[in-house]
């Protein structure tokens, strides 16, 4: 008997609109993406025994929840590698729903570790379970808009991707005012937020679930005439997951993320610290500074990646590199003219294009290998973001500390990083210019059918 979660109950019906698709990704991707706002529950998650103050040799460090934080991204790069293919074989909703049964479940889990005070259980359950389920959630979302969308790709991977970039502005204070509601002498209230989030993310999860929808073969939006013939850099063909990793273009693009994200998500990390450090502001300015690089960062998935689609994805990201490169080195230049506004005004844009990054090559790979796996190869790409996650911050964090240690006052410590982050944005400019479209011999060919017996 055909389940409500089976691909070919989700297929549309004639009539659907389209504009039905871009909210249930949305429900999907705002609730994982709560894992940017996990920073939150560090500081309560090192004194679950001292409930005021971390109690030293019994409480968890602030390194070692660094490691749960930092799991849960590996594995979603990783989870989206391996189970890219099977994402694409079962469809969207069977694999939202799977991700909204990992992801909180994955809570559930580390709730029971909190009130053992289990390390090991917190990290399987956030890290691991709960990674596989951003993975999950993160591709299916995606690659089902741009089937949707074949008009305009870039805008219709903005708006998902653009919920992920979101999803701490609404996890973080949610995340605080639930253990603000359940702490106590005995508790610090993460146990029980944990528990009231599961609860909550799985219902929104599968809200967007029970209304994602595919289109049928061979649809077409109305008024939309697919193109005869490829454009440049823009196929008609498809080639398939595992094809695609034979070619150049899939490394290239590859390395394309990689750098461009290396460098944004080593400034995203340290926001409030370098605000505070090169300027002199308080904790609070520099706490401010952050949430407004996280409203940019979602602004820019979905301005970035829709001007793509009138620009052209390899002029888009040229755009980004050398543009970001040009304010990378301006930002030593605000330190010494001491002018927080400029400072400011620089970042966020940096942070945008950060963003538009995200959002704007999952519409780069359509046009490269066609839409029929593009959410297998989509996600063995994005394992370019687990390695950018360990390369920016570090790069930033050990030089930064190294030049500290050795005299160099701390409202200079970032100035040698911001070049290096140009250098490597440079970088990804070469690798950008490098793509050229896929040879058509990597393209899929069906099998014929029919034949003598």
């Amino acid at each position: 008997m055909p389940s409500f979660l089976d691909r070919e109950n989700t297929i549309a019906e004639p009539g659907f609109s389209r504009w039905l698709v871009p909210p249930a990704a949305l429900a999907v991707h705002m609730c994982i993406g709560e894992v940017y706002g996990f920073s939150v529950f560090n500081v309560p998650l090192t004194r679950i025994i001292g409930i005021t103050q971390s109690v030293k040799g019994q409480d968890w460090t602030i390194p070692q929840v660094g490691w749960i934080y930092s799991t849960a991204l590996i594995v979603l790069g990783l989870s989206a590698f391996v189970l890219g293919k099977w994402v694409e074989r079962v469809g969207p909703r069977r694999t939202m729903f799977t991700s909204a049964c990992c992801f909180c479940g994955g809570l559930v889990i580390a709730s029971f570790g909190v009130a053992w005070h289990n390390f090991l259980v917190v990290w399987l359950g956030y890290g691991l379970v709960g990674g596989i389920g951003l993975g999950l959630g993160y591709i299916a979302p995606v690659s089902t808009l741009v089937k949707w969308f074949p008009d305009r790709p870039g805008m219709a991977t903005g708006m998902a991707i653009m919920g992920f970039g979101g999803g701490a502005l609404v996890g973080a204070p949610f995340g605080v005012e639930l253990m603000n509601h359940f702490k106590s002498a005995t508790s610090v209230g993460v146990q029980e937020a944990f528990l009231m989030m599961a609860a909550c993310y799985f219902v929104m999860m599968n809200i967007g679930t029970t209304f994602v929808r595919v289109p049928a073969a061979g649809w077409v939006p109305e008024g939309y005439v697919p193109p005869a013939h490829a454009k440049k850099l823009v196929t008609t063909s498809n080639v398939t997951a595992d094809e695609a990793i034979k070619v150049p273009q899939f490394w290239l693009l590859w390395a394309v993320l990689c750098l461009n994200v290396s460098a944004g998500i080593g400034i995203l990390g340290q926001a409030s610290l370098m605000c505070q450090d090169m300027f002199g502001v308080t904790a609070a300015v520099g706490a401010g500074f952050a949430g407004l690089l996280s409203i940019f960062n979602m602004a820019g998935r979905f301005v970035w990646s829709s001007l793509s689609d009138y620009t052209g994805r390899k002029a888009i990201y040229c755009v980004y590199f050398i543009l970001g490169a040009v304010l990378y080195c301006l930002i030593p230049f605000t330190q010494r003219i001491n002018s927080v506004a400029v400072f400011v005004a620089v970042t966020a844009v940096i942070i945008s294009m950060y963003g538009g990054g995200f959002a704007t090559v999952p519409a780069y790979l359509r046009d490269l290998f066609g839409t029929m796996q593009v959410g297998a190869i989509h996600g063995r790409l994005i394992t370019a973001w687990s390695m950018a996650a360990v390369v920016g911050p570090q790069t930033i964090n050990y030089i930064s500390a190294y030049q500290k240690e050795h005299g160099v006052p701390k409202s200079e410590a970032y100035n040698m990083t911001m070049y290096i982050m140009a250098g490597l944005l440079l970088l990804g400019l070469l690798c950008n210019l490098l793509i050229k479209a896929v040879d058509p011999k990597h393209n899929f060919q069906a099998a014929p059918q029919g034949g003598n017996a």
